[in-house]
């Protein structure tokens, strides 16, 4: 009888990846011609490889880039020799996307929050909150010159890695503390 087990086992496991495969096949074609030169443009975590020449002249005070595509912000410093990775929340949909060059105006710990009018208009229940557990900029907050959109931590580390925000930028609060400290104000920020 185990013996019988044990072959339908390694036969369901055989199917299994054959069925799977094709895609994993597809999907690897599909990274490699991102770029055209035979190199997958994602990493294995799926982070879009980004290089801030692509975008600016210079470095400045130090330059982020946030990929809303690949949920990912790009960190380097004013020398370009710290370079870091972090992965994102984005918004949730198109329309409350904004993209475009912008830069970091202030920076606040333990920020509080007010909903704006659109989001009231979406959800009346929403009220303004002081800083603490349930506020959704988690512990740190960078204000970018465009009004209402930040670079925020969260409390609800299942909103990382997913279209879940109103237009902001939102990262692990350890990971924005991070950031937060090697950012200063006057950064230059692309949201892509």
């Amino acid at each position: 009888m185990s013996q019988e087990l044990d072959r339908r086992r390694v036969l369901v496991q055989s199917m299994g990846a054959l069925l799977a495969a094709p895609a994993v096949l597809r999907a690897g074609a599909a990274a490699a011609a991102d770029r055209g030169d035979g190199f997958a443009r994602n990493n294995i975590s799926s982070f879009r490889a980004q290089d801030w020449r692509d975008h600016f002249d210079g470095l400045g005070k130090a330059t982020i880039i946030a990929d809303t595509t690949s949920r990912a912000l790009h960190f380097w410093d004013a020398s370009g020799s710290d370079y870091r990775v972090f992965p994102t929340s984005v918004p949730i949909s198109e329309d409350l996307t904004r993209r475009g060059h912008t830069r970091v105006v202030r920076k606040r710990v333990g920020p509080d929050w007010t909903p704006t009018a659109s989001m009231v208009a979406r959800n009346p229940s929403l009220r303004y909150m002081p800083p603490g557990p349930g506020n959704p900029l988690g512990t740190h907050a960078m204000y970018l010159d465009w009004p209402a959109y930040l670079i925020h931590g969260t409390h609800d580390t299942r909103k990382i890695g997913r279209p879940s925000s109103d237009g902001c930028i939102g990262l692990y609060n350890d990971m924005i503390a991070q950031l937060f400290a090697l950012t200063p104000v006057g950064a230059q920020v692309l949201i892509l």
